[in-house]
């Protein structure tokens, strides 16, 4: 039974003051008459600095001193994906509840850990997929649930940004590595693989292949075949070596009785929106689109609006740590494929 907090605000640390965080410093703000900021926590004092002095709190450099520090209900771990696992396991020996960043883990063994601590602990583990809420995908995701596409044919998924070699270079050598980061699949494109399940359904086969040219360990440019189990066919292009800057996140379904392509930088500009039969949203195509310079969206205000619902005992979770784990067994069946050169059939355990 998971505790309920309704008669106060919810008091809210985070861990990791690099590039994502200043997302969560902005929700919280939207969110501060259900929240309370009460900490912070980064091994580089000058990160974590400039945020204890704006928002008058105390910066840590070891997690589990701040957590012995304060009486807190929540952590969130922005902290390189390779931290997470033992991260999550200590913040649910303490009974504080978790938010972390995408991915969850970089090994499937750990992401199954991660859940179990929370599971064991009693407390609740949420797995940011903000991009789910942006209004364009919201659209799609209706128009899938009402059936309007009939059988779905195929799908087809481009991520076509830039990471140069100083973006790798940056953050005390964990970026482009096996352990602390992961390649271009499950680091920037994570969220596009993410909706592979979510929108498409289980996954039934995966091939995939990659390629390596920047100075890392991890790919920065893939390819993967997908089969559902639903009998639709698909595709998915990543790269991070698009020439001079991020040109396109997108995603194209071809059904029976539909036809969507939805672009731009980031899935924010739906292009195509044709079906055999109008509907009243059909109205709010335009509007659903939006201008953005960021990969981020706008989705995390609205993520944590539900972390909030489901702490005050009002909502279910959107992405708790079991939906996590499925994008990151496709992940994991990515790698094994492009790594061995066969096709992974999913689950990867029984």
């Amino acid at each position: 039974m998971f505790l309920t907090i309704s008669e106060r605000k919810i008091r809210i640390a985070i861990v990791g003051c690099g590039r994502i965080a200043k997302n969560h410093f902005a929700s919280i703000e939207k969110h501060l008459q259900d929240l309370e900021l009460v900490a912070i926590c980064d091994i580089a004092p000058n990160q974590s600095a400039p945020y204890a002095e704006q928002y008058g709190i105390p910066a840590y450099i070891h997690m589990e001193t701040m957590l012995q520090q304060h009486n807190l209900d929540l952590v969130v771990l922005c902290t390189p994906s390779g931290l997470h696992p033992e991260q999550t396991i200590l913040a649910a020996k303490y009974k504080i509840n978790v938010i972390t960043e995408k991915p969850m883990a970089t090994r499937w063994s750990d992401g199954v850990r991660m859940v179990k601590a929370c599971d064991d602990a009693g407390v609740r583990l949420f797995v940011v997929k903000q991009n789910r809420l942006n209004t364009t995908l919201q659209l799609l995701k209706r128009s899938i649930e009402e059936k309007r596409f009939g059988k779905i044919h195929l799908v087809h998924l481009n991520v076509f940004w830039t990471r140069p070699q100083s973006y790798y270079d940056q953050g005390n050598g964990w970026r482009g590595t096996w352990e602390f980061d992961g390649g271009a699949f499950m680091n920037q494109a994570s969220h596009y693989v993410d909706l592979l399940d979510w929108l498409i359904g289980p996954v039934e086969k995966v091939q995939a292949m990659t390629s390596t040219t920047r100075d890392i360990e991890v790919e920065d440019t893939g390819v993967m075949n997908i089969r559902w189990r639903n009998g639709a066919l698909g595709s998915m292009s990543v790269t991070m070596l698009t020439y001079p800057k991020n040109l396109e996140g997108s995603i194209t379904i071809l059904g029976e009785n539909g036809t969507v392509r939805i672009g731009g930088v980031a899935v924010n500009d739906i292009q195509i929106w044709n079906f055999d039969k109008p509907c009243d949203y059909d109205e709010q195509i335009q509007s659903a689109n939006y201008e953005t310079t960021s990969v981020y969206g706008f989705g995390h205000p609205l993520y944590y609006r539900n972390v909030v619902n489901v702490m005050r005992g009002l909502a279910e979770p959107e992405t708790d740590g079991r939906e996590g784990l499925k994008s990151l067994e496709l992940l994991i069946a990515t790698y094994l494929s492009a790594r061995d050169g066969k096709t992974i059939s999913l689950p990867l355990e029984y």
